[in-house]
């Protein structure tokens, strides 16, 4: 297994490796988006979508993706995962963490204090959440959305 940083033109790995995760959280259901042309557009936005693939020889197995935010509390500048995903098949091996500490360098070198994730609902996902908390996540509460 091998990490690397993500390019515009991993667009179509990404886009399948997201589908894959939205699958697993929604039960199944997955509706419909063009998320190859979304991957693309994302990732063209270099100074403000950053990630890593996670490949075994040439697949892609794992992704994680962040943007950066800014906010006084956080001190100025911070990030954000926004997804994170790891195919079962390759889980439990320290692939996931991997892909976090390379975020958390990724993000000491910007000169981030934190670094942020939304963890899925509970319990339902209570493995995810002892998952970050076990690479030194803390909780502070669950994360809402306003759709505009």
């Amino acid at each position: 297994m091998r990490i690397r940083p993500v390019a515009p033109t991993d667009a179509r790995s990404v886009a399948h490796l997201v589908d894959e995760l939205l699958v697993e959280l929604h039960h199944g259901e997955l509706e419909h988006a063009d998320r190859v042309s979304i991957a693309e557009t994302v990732l063209t936005k270099t100074s403000r979508c950053f990630g890593y693939l996670a490949l075994e020889g040439d697949s892609p197995v794992g992704v994680l993706l962040m943007t950066e935010g800014m906010a006084i509390y956080a001190g100025g500048a911070f990030g954000q995962i926004t997804e994170l995903y790891v195919r079962p098949e390759c889980r439990s091996g320290g692939l996931a963490a991997a892909l976090v500490r390379e975020a958390a360098r990724f993000g000491k070198e910007r000169g981030w204090k934190r670094l942020d994730v939304g963890a899925p609902g509970q319990p339902r996902w209570s493995r995810t959440l002892a998952f970050y908390q076990s690479a030194g996540f803390v909780e502070v509460g669950p994360r809402l959305r306003l759709d505009l």
